[in-house]
Formats: C-alpha cells, sequence, structure tokens
C-alpha cells in the first residue's frame, strides 16, 4: 500500500482510539472538559460542537496523518509506531495548552495526564497502522537462539 494511503488508514485507526479515550475523560468529568468544543472554540465557533468534531475527525484522519508521512524522515528512532508518538506530544502540546478553556484546580492535571496519554495513544496506533500497511515495520534482528530483537 502507498505511504499516504496508509497513513490515513493509520490515522483512522489512531483518531478512533484518541476519540474513544476523550469521550471517555468526558464521562468521568461530567462533561466538564467539552472536547469538541475545545476544537470549536479553537478555530473561532464556540458554540458549534458538530464543526468541532468534523474537524477534529478530519485532522486526525487527514491533516496529522499525511503530516506525518512527510515528517517521518526526519523524527528520530527506526519504529514509525514511536515516532508516531512523536507526533502525538506535538499535537498534544497546542491542546492542552489552548483547549483547556475554563479549566481551574486538580482538573486541569486531571486534563493534561489523560490528554497526554490519548495522544501518545493516538500517535502509536496511527504509526503502528502505518508501518504494517506500508510495510515500514523496524528491521528485526534474530539472534543465534532464535530470539528476536526489533531495532
Amino acid at each position: 500500500m502507498n505511504r499516504p494511503l496508509a497513513a490515513v488508514a493509520g490515522g483512522l485507526s489512531g483518531t478512533t482510539v484518541l476519540t474513544v479515550l476523550l469521550l471517555l475523560f468526558e464521562v468521568e468529568t461530567r462533561s466538564q472538559i467539552g472536547m469538541f468544543e475545545v476544537v470549536a472554540r479553537f478555530v473561532g465557533v464556540p458554540d458549534s460542537t458538530t464543526v468541532g468534531f468534523l474537524l477534529f475527525v478530519t485532522a486526525g484522519v487527514l491533516a496529522w496523518p499525511l503530516l506525518f508521512v512527510a515528517l517521518e524522515e526526519r523524527i528520530p528512532g527506526d519504529d514509525p509506531a514511536l515516532k508516531g508518538m512523536a507526533l502525538g506530544v506535538a499535537l498534544w502540546i497546542p491542546f492542552v495548552v489552548l483547549g483547556r478553556g475554563e479549566l481551574a484546580g486538580a482538573i486541569v492535571f486531571a486534563f493534561g495526564g489523560l490528554t497526554l496519554v490519548a495522544h501518545l495513544a493516538y500517535g502509536y496506533v496511527t504509526g503502528a497502522v502505518y508501518a504494517r500497511l506500508a510495510g515500514r515495520e523496524p528491521a528485526t534482528e534474530v539472534f543465534g537462539d532464535g530470539t528476536e530483537l526489533r531495532g
């Protein structure tokens, strides 16, 4: 499979995982966060959850995975899943800074920590699915005793 299409498939998988994790966080905080409102607020339409959700999905499935393909060779390391996690951290930073809205107190720390885990999962799944479909698995070294070490 070609790299951009593999990345989009990875982005679809990663976005599914990210969405589920963020929705679980939303349930746990009794909707204090407003995950998709964060995206809508960022683009200037704070009252449109639907627009926020559509932009969230479009970016997660198309924009970020295609950016990942463009930058993959520049990200240090051999494992595309780990490189995807680096992308996840890069996406998390503006999300946590700009997306917290008017949150204050202990919920800010929960927001930061749980959204970081969700973005790391997004990056890992996106990179792993991309690697599998594009044939870009990290090199495997087989030792004399038959054990394997992924590089």
